[in-house]
């Protein structure tokens, strides 16, 4: 049977599908976007983006694009004053305003640049599931029929999702009970105001930089109308009776109605179909909630995708897309009730809207809500996971907790950790990938386990990738890094790399009389000297104010004669550190050593109780390390609170050297 005629098919070129879809074509994934509008919307609908969807645009490259956003004012929770600055570390706290025009010129150039393909003026009318592939059928601009088929489809359109309703999606949900008129019009001269209450509702009117003064209006008890789009006369009469104000004059722009009808999919899967934005969930577009929530819905699929198809993942991770995005939206739809409640009940509600006044006098409730609002907070409370930490060589016996990705100190950062596809460098990599990095995963010759890290990175929703490359022998860094260049590229537009963490390494394991030149040999070629060119190659990529960390051992402070040749290689680390640093400190690069100490890794002897014991007795805190315990003390010299340390050996051997 001929290959499908592309790998994804995404129904919607509204902000949603076209993320998407620069998304998978970052990856090199076929798509084709079938759009039924024929020329972009010029409505101006939502226009409010928050600080978690800007990270996630900063990391694509495409807050330049949109140029400098200017802030939307402090925000709300219910129409009570809610400063969204408050959210968290994040550099783009706040609101910030971006008219959906404008989002939707941006993405579609960033997608059609990268080679998505566009069809516009396409409407989707049958859509059937096959075993390998999805059959589609669409109406052309001319009336003719195309058929196509993909891999995958994802409905990306809209509330009244036609890929929902062809695949047979359930969508549970509550209908509207409320309205909300909304107009943009010139030509009038209103007083501001921000969700004031009448005695008949509530009113809102802000003026744009381009002179359209928006307002909306929520008439108690009024029953929502049947149409969303309702007539200029219409909402003139609404916001006469509630603020007594004629709006005579004025000329309309774009007219709409919002309810607060509130459902999601009970699955955002089916088969070889996935949904994202509206066509997943439908709610009051209060705050712009709903924009950001379909936005990280696509940033979230697509990455998982494009793994799948690359062949870097199972269909397990596709599962994971559900797993992590119905929490979060469950939950930012439960904070959307609450809002509409605060905000359009009457006086019923007003006790209400006192003691939650009362409550955001609170520091620590109004950051609670600023970053479940932001996006920050990751979503939905962390959930078990069965990810065990690694260490220096195979697989840990302990588990950690699941971790959701949401805001980090690294996000937009690109980072390589070589020998990462098990122990402290898989760790590492882990833990940089869930503070915002995308990170490099490398292996020597392991691949399949360097993409299981890569799986655990994104099952977290994280970004990785994997690269191969044997340290220790000709060529070496050189065949490094054209991989790691080619895959940042296709991911970010550009080679730069932020971080770099020297973590592979082999030990020797012998005792001296019987160490081998070429054994020698291998471990200074593994352990110092590719260390060294890859620093060296490496100036090329990193920006002024990188970071490079190195990893020592605690063998350099204490003797253990089995693996004097190792220690002597991890001394000639620290040297390395200790001149780069100087050498790169006008630069703001910072370079530094972490030394572990004994961290289990897997092997054997971590089986067994009795040595386990007998090794936790050299800690102060009488436990072996953890390879979390390193990556923790990696993840900090990687972000900014560390720009004052540099040319250091940080001690990570639990107390291990302390007598």
């Amino acid at each position: 049977m001929a290959a499908p005629d592309t790998d994804v098919i995404v129904v919607g070129a509204g902000p949603v599908g076209l993320l998407l879809a620069g998304e998978l074509r970052t990856a090199g994934t076929r798509v084709t976007v079938l759009e039924r509008l024929a020329e972009p919307t010029t409505e101006s609908r939502a226009s409010i983006l928050h600080a978690r969807t800007m990270e996630l645009l900063h990391e694509r490259g495409l807050t330049d694009r949109l140029g400098p956003p200017p802030d939307a004012g402090a925000g709300h929770f219910g129409g009570i004053p809610l400063d969204l600055a408050e959210a968290g570390d994040s550099p783009y706290a706040g609101q910030w305003k971006a008219p959906q025009t404008r989002v939707e010129a941006v993405l579609t150039d960033w997608a059609t640049g990268l080679g998505a393909e566009l069809r516009r003026g396409h409407t989707v009318t049958a859509l059937t599931e096959a075993p390998d592939r999805v059959h589609v059928v669409a109406t052309t601009p001319t009336g003719e029929r195309l058929r196509l088929t993909a891999a995958y489809v994802v409905g990306c359109d809209g509330e009244e999702s036609t890929v929902r309703r062809l695949a047979g999606f359930a969508f549970p949900g509550v209908g509207p009970t409320k309205e909300l008129l909304r107009a943009d019009l010139r030509g009038v001269d209103l007083r501001e105001r921000r969700f004031e209450r009448h005695p008949g509702g509530v009113a809102n009117a802000r003026r744009g930089p381009d002179g359209i003064t928006r307002v909306m209006v929520h008439a108690f008890g009024r029953a929502p109308g049947a149409s969303r789009a309702p007539s200029f006369e219409q909402i003139r009469a609404v916001w006469a009776d509630v603020t007594g104000e004629d709006l005579g004059g004025a000329e309309p722009v774009w007219l709409n109605a919002f309810h607060n009808a509130r459902r999601q999919v009970a699955r955002y899967r089916l088969g070889r179909v996935f949904l994202a934005g509206d066509a997943a969930h439908v709610q009051l577009p209060v705050g712009g909630q709903a924009l950001n929530l379909g936005l990280q819905d696509a940033a979230d699929l697509g990455g998982k995708l494009a793994a799948h198809l690359a062949g870097l993942a199972g269909e397990e991770l596709l599962d994971t897309y559900h797993a992590v995005r119905h929490p979060v939206g469950a939950r930012v739809l439960g904070n959307i009730e609450a809002q509409a409640h605060l905000l359009f009940g009457g006086p019923e509600v007003d006790g209400v809207r006192t003691v939650f006044r009362e409550l955001l006098r609170i520091p620590a409730a109004r950051r609670h809500l600023a970053a479940m609002i932001s996006g920050l907070d990751g979503g939905a409370p962390p959930a078990p996971s069965e990810h065990g930490a690694h260490g220096a060589h195979g697989p840990n016996r302990q588990h950690t907790t699941h971790r959701r990705i949401t805001m980090g100190k690294l996000t937009g950062k690109t980072a390589l950790v070589t020998g990462s596809s098990r122990g402290i460098g898989r760790a590492t990599a882990i833990r940089l990938a869930r503070e915002g990095a995308l990170v490099a995963v490398h292996c020597s010759s392991n691949r399949e386990a360097a993409d299981e890290t890569v799986a655990a990175i994104e099952k977290e929703g994280g970004r990785g990738f994997s690269v191969l490359a044997e340290l220790g022998v000709p060529g070496d860094v050189h065949g490094l890094f054209l991989a790691l260049e080619r895959e940042l590229k296709e991911r970010t537009g550009s080679a730069t790399l932020d971080i770099l963490v020297n973590n592979a390494g082999v030990m020797g394991g012998v005792a001296p009389e019987d160490l081998t030149p070429e054994a020698f040999d291998r471990l200074f070629a593994v352990n110092a000297k590719a260390p060294y060119f890859l620093v060296q190659r490496a100036l090329d990529n990193l920006p002024d104010g990188g970071r490079i960390i190195n990893i020592s051992s605690g063998l350099t402070r204490v003797a253990n004669p089995q693996e004097v040749a190792y220690a002597m290689t991890k001394g000639a680390i620290d040297q390395l550190t200790l001149h780069f640093a100087k050498h790169l400190g006008p630069r703001g690069i910072t370079v530094n050593s972490v030394g572990p100490g004994i961290t289990d890794n897997g092997t054997p002897v971590f089986d067994d109780p009795e040595a386990v014991a007998a090794m936790a007795d050299y800690s102060v805190f009488g436990r072996v390390g953890e390879t979390r315990d390193i990556a923790d003390v990696v993840a900090f010299l990687a972000g900014d609170d560390s720009r004052w340390i540099t040319g250091s050996y940080l001690d990570a051997s639990g107390g291990t050297l302390l007598g």
